[in-house]
């Protein structure tokens, strides 16, 4: 049952579910994120939460991703974390805005560098003719910052945070008798509310 989740807004017991998630499963951060475009139209992919605060949930891409262009045109996002060890699962709807320059230069920095490295490699989201023209920009890319102690952030890389408006805690029980909890944003606060399964 969610009878632990005794707070009045979601983002404690978010911590911690997450937490105890960490110390059993690997990739606990690991979420899904849905967008769609200005007509409705719905993507969904899989990235890792790679930030959280009072503010919201913040994960990083390519401005130049499909993710990116949906986000600028419809600037709402859902998320769906699964914990299949503990049966449960935390979905979160919200508006979403880019993070600030300063933390995403941190988060870039706090990389591999062969990660950092990755980020000038790849034009993500669009045709690549084979695999091995994606190595060979890699190369050169290695190549380019081979001197330098500091790689630079791409202009065109960054985060994303989902300032949540809505955040569901659902936990699996017999029979499909699931418990559900809601938080939904009110005002400066949060009402909290049951849901049939």
């Amino acid at each position: 049952m969610i009878d632990d989740i005794t707070e009045t807004e979601p983002l404690t017991p978010f911590r911690r579910w997450w937490e105890a998630a960490a110390a059993r499963e690997e990739l606990a951060e690991a979420m899904s994120v849905a967008t769609a475009t200005a007509g409705g139209a719905p993507s969904l992919r899989m990235v890792l939460l790679r930030g959280l605060d009072e503010r919201g949930f913040v994960f990083y891409t390519n401005f130049d991703s499909r993710k990116a262009a949906e986000l600028a045109e419809n600037p709402h996002a859902a998320l769906c974390f699964h914990w299949k060890s503990f049966a449960r699962q935390v979905r979160v709807e919200g508006r979403v805005s880019v993070v600030a320059d300063a933390e995403a230069d941190g988060y870039f920095h706090s990389r591999a560098r062969e990660s950092q490295v990755g980020a000038w490699a790849s034009d993500q989201s669009r045709v690549l003719p084979d695999h091995p023209t994606l190595m060979r920009r890699f190369e050169e890319a290695i190549a380019r910052f081979a001197g330098e102690t500091v790689i630079p952030r791409p202009a065109n890389w960054s985060g994303y945070r989902i300032g949540p408006d809505r955040v569901e805690f659902w936990q699996e029980l017999p029979h499909r008798l699931h418990d559900r909890l809601v938080f939904i944003r009110d005002g400066a606060g949060w009402r909290r509310e049951r849901l049939y399964p």
